[in-house]
């Protein structure tokens, strides 16, 4: 499976890959921004993608709409400091499939990448 992993902080896309290395992931792919992450989606087509909502260029909200747009079935888990219900019903309404809050324990952020990954092969079949 490859990631990609959408976050303005090192520290926070560090963080995201590390709570994941036991998931089987073959490939993890950085982004800082959401145009980068755009880029990245379209030449190397990731199975997930972790999208933080506040940065700079083009924000989560208008990357995840961009990469619906090239992908309708794309699995994006927003992992973001933001915690208000607005921006949560937003970003499923432009196509998240989940969104954790920050601070998040690596185990939370297991747990999001497996309920949302077994709710995608549901759709599937």
């Amino acid at each position: 499976m490859k990631l990609l992993v959408v976050d303005d902080s090192l520290v926070m896309r560090n963080a995201i890959a590390r709570s994941l290395e036991a998931e089987g992931i073959a490939e993890v792919l950085f982004a800082e921004d959401g145009e980068r992450a755009l880029h990245l989606f379209d030449l190397h087509r990731p199975e997930l993608v972790t999208m933080d909502l506040t940065m700079p260029r083009l924000d989560g909200l208008g990357a995840i709409a961009a990469i619906r747009a090239l992908e309708p079935s794309a699995t994006i888990l927003v992992i973001s400091a933001l915690n208000s219900h607005r921006d949560a019903i937003e970003a499923v309404r432009r196509g998240a499939c989940g969104f954790l809050t920050k601070p998040f324990t690596a185990d939370e952020v297991v747990e999001a990448i497996r309920l949302i990954a077994e709710h995608s092969r549901r759709d599937r079949n």
